[in-house]
Protein backbone atom coordinates (compact mmCIF):
# COMPACT_ATOMS: atom_id res chain seq x y z
CA UNK A 1 0.00 0.00 0.00
CA UNK A 2 0.31 3.34 -0.65
CA UNK A 3 4.13 4.36 -0.85
CA UNK A 4 4.59 3.57 3.11
CA UNK A 5 6.21 7.37 4.52
CA UNK A 6 9.20 6.53 6.79
CA UNK A 7 7.34 8.52 9.49
CA UNK A 8 4.85 5.50 10.05
CA UNK A 9 5.88 2.90 11.84
CA UNK A 10 5.78 -0.73 10.58
CA UNK A 11 4.78 -4.03 12.35
CA UNK A 12 6.74 -4.97 15.27
CA UNK A 13 10.42 -4.82 14.54
CA UNK A 14 10.78 -8.24 13.42
CA UNK A 15 10.62 -9.78 10.15
CA UNK A 16 7.37 -12.00 10.22
CA UNK A 17 8.03 -15.83 8.30
CA UNK A 18 4.92 -17.28 6.60
CA UNK A 19 3.82 -21.04 7.10
CA UNK A 20 2.67 -22.22 4.00
CA UNK A 21 -0.72 -22.00 5.29
CA UNK A 22 -0.48 -18.07 5.75
CA UNK A 23 1.03 -18.19 2.07
CA UNK A 24 -2.18 -19.90 0.92
CA UNK A 25 -4.20 -17.00 2.47
CA UNK A 26 -2.11 -14.39 1.01
CA UNK A 27 -2.26 -16.33 -2.53
CA UNK A 28 -6.24 -15.64 -2.33
CA UNK A 29 -5.97 -12.24 -1.18
CA UNK A 30 -3.34 -10.85 -4.14
CA UNK A 31 -5.48 -12.54 -6.35
CA UNK A 32 -8.17 -10.55 -5.72
CA UNK A 33 -6.84 -7.33 -5.54
CA UNK A 34 -5.09 -8.25 -9.08
CA UNK A 35 -8.19 -8.89 -10.19
CA UNK A 36 -9.77 -5.68 -8.58
CA UNK A 37 -6.89 -3.77 -10.54
CA UNK A 38 -7.27 -5.38 -13.87
CA UNK A 39 -11.16 -4.35 -13.14
CA UNK A 40 -10.31 -0.90 -12.36
CA UNK A 41 -7.90 -0.28 -14.77
CA UNK A 42 -10.29 -1.42 -18.06
CA UNK A 43 -13.04 1.33 -16.65
CA UNK A 44 -10.20 4.25 -17.18
CA UNK A 45 -11.56 6.40 -19.87
CA UNK A 46 -12.10 10.31 -20.13
CA UNK A 47 -14.96 11.55 -17.86
CA UNK A 48 -14.71 8.51 -14.89
CA UNK A 49 -14.09 9.99 -11.32
CA UNK A 50 -11.45 9.17 -9.36
CA UNK A 51 -14.77 8.33 -6.74
CA UNK A 52 -16.55 5.98 -9.34
CA UNK A 53 -13.44 4.00 -9.78
CA UNK A 54 -13.28 3.85 -6.05
CA UNK A 55 -16.49 2.47 -5.79
CA UNK A 56 -15.85 -0.07 -8.71
CA UNK A 57 -12.92 -1.27 -6.79
CA UNK A 58 -14.99 -1.58 -3.30
CA UNK A 59 -17.95 -3.56 -5.32
CA UNK A 60 -15.53 -5.35 -6.72
CA UNK A 61 -13.46 -6.55 -3.78
CA UNK A 62 -16.88 -7.07 -1.54
CA UNK A 63 -18.00 -8.99 -4.29
CA UNK A 64 -15.00 -11.67 -3.95
CA UNK A 65 -15.80 -12.07 0.03
CA UNK A 66 -12.60 -9.84 0.46
CA UNK A 67 -12.87 -5.90 2.22
CA UNK A 68 -10.53 -3.26 0.71
CA UNK A 69 -7.35 -2.92 2.74
CA UNK A 70 -6.91 0.37 2.99
CA UNK A 71 -10.45 2.03 3.65
CA UNK A 72 -10.01 3.65 7.32
CA UNK A 73 -6.39 2.74 7.73
CA UNK A 74 -4.65 5.47 9.30
CA UNK A 75 -8.03 7.43 8.68
CA UNK A 76 -7.86 7.17 5.00
CA UNK A 77 -11.17 7.84 3.59
CA UNK A 78 -11.43 5.48 -0.49
CA UNK A 79 -11.16 2.26 -1.32
CA UNK A 80 -8.10 2.56 -3.26
CA UNK A 81 -5.40 5.63 -3.45
CA UNK A 82 -6.32 6.94 -7.42
CA UNK A 83 -3.54 9.64 -8.15
CA UNK A 84 -3.21 11.31 -11.76
CA UNK A 85 -0.44 12.99 -13.27
CA UNK A 86 1.74 14.97 -10.66
CA UNK A 87 -0.09 13.58 -7.91
CA UNK A 88 2.82 10.03 -6.90
CA UNK A 89 0.62 8.53 -4.14
CA UNK A 90 -2.40 8.63 -1.51
CA UNK A 91 -4.96 10.61 -4.39
CA UNK A 92 -8.22 10.73 -2.36
CA UNK A 93 -10.92 9.31 -4.75
CA UNK A 94 -13.05 12.64 -5.47
CA UNK A 95 -16.79 12.85 -6.91
CA UNK A 96 -15.44 16.36 -9.04
CA UNK A 97 -12.21 14.88 -10.21
CA UNK A 98 -12.37 13.70 -13.55
CA UNK A 99 -9.94 11.66 -15.63
CA UNK A 100 -8.77 13.49 -18.84
CA UNK A 101 -7.39 12.08 -22.45
CA UNK A 102 -3.65 12.46 -21.86
CA UNK A 103 -3.21 12.12 -18.35
CA UNK A 104 -1.45 8.66 -16.14
CA UNK A 105 -3.30 7.28 -13.41
CA UNK A 106 -1.90 5.95 -10.55
CA UNK A 107 -4.20 3.25 -8.53
CA UNK A 108 -3.00 1.33 -5.27
CA UNK A 109 -4.91 -0.98 -3.72
CA UNK A 110 -5.31 -4.05 -1.55
CA UNK A 111 -7.52 -6.63 -0.42
CA UNK A 112 -8.07 -8.06 2.75
CA UNK A 113 -9.18 -11.87 3.25
CA UNK A 114 -8.98 -14.29 5.85
CA UNK A 115 -7.02 -12.02 7.96
CA UNK A 116 -4.08 -10.92 5.14
CA UNK A 117 -3.83 -8.76 2.59
CA UNK A 118 -2.70 -8.80 -0.91
CA UNK A 119 -1.58 -5.10 -2.16
CA UNK A 120 -0.45 -3.98 -5.82
CA UNK A 121 -0.37 -0.82 -7.89
CA UNK A 122 -0.02 0.37 -11.24
CA UNK A 123 0.33 3.95 -13.22
CA UNK A 124 -2.20 3.57 -16.48
CA UNK A 125 -2.14 6.06 -19.23
CA UNK A 126 -5.80 7.37 -20.43
CA UNK A 127 -5.78 7.25 -24.15
CA UNK A 128 -2.47 8.32 -26.00
CA UNK A 129 0.40 10.26 -24.23
CA UNK A 130 4.06 11.40 -25.47
CA UNK A 131 6.77 9.15 -25.85
CA UNK A 132 8.54 10.53 -22.54
CA UNK A 133 5.81 9.54 -20.74
CA UNK A 134 5.54 6.36 -21.61
CA UNK A 135 9.39 6.01 -20.80
CA UNK A 136 8.40 7.33 -17.26
CA UNK A 137 6.05 4.13 -16.80
CA UNK A 138 8.29 1.30 -18.64
CA UNK A 139 11.27 2.41 -16.81
CA UNK A 140 8.93 2.59 -13.64
CA UNK A 141 7.67 -0.62 -14.22
CA UNK A 142 10.79 -2.43 -15.55
CA UNK A 143 12.45 -1.29 -11.88
CA UNK A 144 9.60 -3.38 -10.12
CA UNK A 145 10.80 -6.25 -12.27
CA UNK A 146 14.38 -6.10 -11.83
CA UNK A 147 13.87 -6.15 -8.21
CA UNK A 148 12.02 -9.47 -8.10
CA UNK A 149 14.56 -10.69 -9.75
CA UNK A 150 16.79 -10.00 -6.73
CA UNK A 151 14.07 -11.79 -4.37
CA UNK A 152 15.77 -14.80 -4.45
CA UNK A 153 17.15 -16.81 -0.63
CA UNK A 154 19.83 -15.15 0.55
CA UNK A 155 20.05 -12.23 -1.41
CA UNK A 156 19.16 -8.65 0.73
CA UNK A 157 16.96 -6.03 0.75
CA UNK A 158 19.46 -3.73 -0.34
CA UNK A 159 20.03 -5.72 -3.82
CA UNK A 160 16.62 -5.16 -4.19
CA UNK A 161 16.76 -1.31 -3.31
CA UNK A 162 19.60 -1.05 -5.83
CA UNK A 163 18.07 -2.40 -8.56
CA UNK A 164 14.98 0.14 -8.42
CA UNK A 165 17.68 2.76 -8.22
CA UNK A 166 19.77 1.50 -11.11
CA UNK A 167 17.01 1.58 -13.20
CA UNK A 168 15.01 4.86 -12.35
CA UNK A 169 17.98 7.02 -11.94
CA UNK A 170 19.79 5.22 -15.05
CA UNK A 171 16.89 6.12 -16.80
CA UNK A 172 16.73 9.43 -16.20
CA UNK A 173 14.22 10.05 -13.45
CA UNK A 174 14.20 10.78 -9.60
CA UNK A 175 13.92 8.67 -6.80
CA UNK A 176 11.27 10.22 -3.89
CA UNK A 177 12.91 8.54 -1.24
CA UNK A 178 10.84 9.33 1.51
CA UNK A 179 8.53 6.73 0.54
CA UNK A 180 9.35 2.93 0.86
CA UNK A 181 7.75 -0.35 -0.29
CA UNK A 182 6.77 -3.05 3.38
CA UNK A 183 6.86 -6.41 4.35
CA UNK A 184 2.85 -7.61 4.73
CA UNK A 185 0.78 -10.21 5.64
CA UNK A 186 -1.76 -9.88 8.61
CA UNK A 187 -0.69 -6.39 8.65
CA UNK A 188 -0.50 -4.20 5.53
CA UNK A 189 2.47 -2.51 6.76
CA UNK A 190 5.12 -5.10 8.32
CA UNK A 191 9.13 -5.46 8.56
CA UNK A 192 11.42 -5.02 6.60
CA UNK A 193 10.60 -1.58 5.11
CA UNK A 194 12.76 -1.66 1.18
CA UNK A 195 13.66 1.77 0.46
CA UNK A 196 14.16 2.25 -3.30
CA UNK A 197 17.41 3.46 -2.88
CA UNK A 198 20.32 1.34 -1.89
CA UNK A 199 23.47 0.13 -1.94
CA UNK A 200 23.95 -3.89 -2.81
CA UNK A 201 24.54 -6.43 -0.08
CA UNK A 202 23.32 -4.58 2.52
CA UNK A 203 20.38 -4.77 4.85
CA UNK A 204 17.93 -7.87 6.19
CA UNK A 205 18.97 -11.08 4.59
CA UNK A 206 15.93 -12.89 2.25
CA UNK A 207 14.41 -15.88 3.80
CA UNK A 208 11.67 -18.15 2.29
CA UNK A 209 8.54 -17.13 3.85
CA UNK A 210 9.45 -13.92 3.92
CA UNK A 211 6.40 -11.30 2.04
CA UNK A 212 7.27 -8.73 0.39
CA UNK A 213 5.32 -5.47 -0.88
CA UNK A 214 7.45 -4.02 -3.56
CA UNK A 215 6.70 -0.77 -5.10
CA UNK A 216 9.24 1.74 -7.05
CA UNK A 217 8.55 5.42 -7.84
CA UNK A 218 9.90 8.07 -9.97
CA UNK A 219 9.16 11.50 -10.57
CA UNK A 220 10.12 13.41 -13.29
CA UNK A 221 12.04 16.38 -12.70
CA UNK A 222 12.93 16.27 -8.74
CA UNK A 223 13.15 13.65 -5.50
CA UNK A 224 11.44 16.43 -3.42
CA UNK A 225 7.62 15.67 -3.13
CA UNK A 226 5.13 17.83 -1.15
CA UNK A 227 1.86 17.08 0.53
CA UNK A 228 -1.04 18.72 -0.26
CA UNK A 229 -4.08 20.28 2.28
CA UNK A 230 -5.96 17.23 2.43
CA UNK A 231 -2.75 15.60 4.24
CA UNK A 232 -3.06 12.90 2.15
CA UNK A 233 -2.39 13.02 -1.89
CA UNK A 234 1.79 13.22 -2.32
CA UNK A 235 3.01 15.23 -5.73
CA UNK A 236 6.25 16.06 -7.60
CA UNK A 237 7.95 18.71 -6.22
CA UNK A 238 7.82 20.76 -9.53
CA UNK A 239 4.00 19.92 -10.20
CA UNK A 240 5.55 17.20 -12.88
CA UNK A 241 4.67 13.67 -13.69
CA UNK A 242 5.21 10.71 -11.58
CA UNK A 243 4.84 7.46 -11.69
CA UNK A 244 4.29 3.81 -8.95
CA UNK A 245 4.10 0.36 -9.39
CA UNK A 246 3.88 -2.53 -7.08
CA UNK A 247 3.69 -5.83 -6.28
CA UNK A 248 3.25 -8.72 -3.41
CA UNK A 249 6.00 -10.93 -3.59
CA UNK A 250 7.05 -14.25 -1.99
CA UNK A 251 10.32 -15.31 -0.86
CA UNK A 252 10.69 -19.22 -1.91
CA UNK A 253 13.92 -21.44 -2.07
CA UNK A 254 13.63 -21.36 -5.61
CA UNK A 255 12.25 -18.34 -7.99
CA UNK A 256 10.20 -15.46 -6.38
CA UNK A 257 6.53 -15.69 -6.56
CA UNK A 258 4.29 -12.67 -7.55
CA UNK A 259 0.93 -12.95 -5.23
CA UNK A 260 -0.23 -10.73 -7.44
CA UNK A 261 0.10 -11.00 -10.69
CA UNK A 262 -1.37 -9.24 -13.34
CA UNK A 263 -3.34 -11.49 -16.11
Amino acid sequence: MYGFPRRMASSRGRIIIKTPREIGFMMKAGEIAAEALNHAGQRIAPGISTWELSRVIGDFIKMKGAKPSFKGLYGFPGNACISINAELIHGIPARKRFIRAGDIVSIDLGAYKDGYHGDLSATFACGTIPAQTEKLLRVTETALQDAIKQCVSGNRIGDLSNAIQTRIEGGGFYIPDDYLGHGIGRELHEDPSIPNIGTAGRGPRLTPGMTLAIEPMANTTTKKTKILRDEWTVVEGNGNLSAHFEHTVIITSGEPVIMTQLK
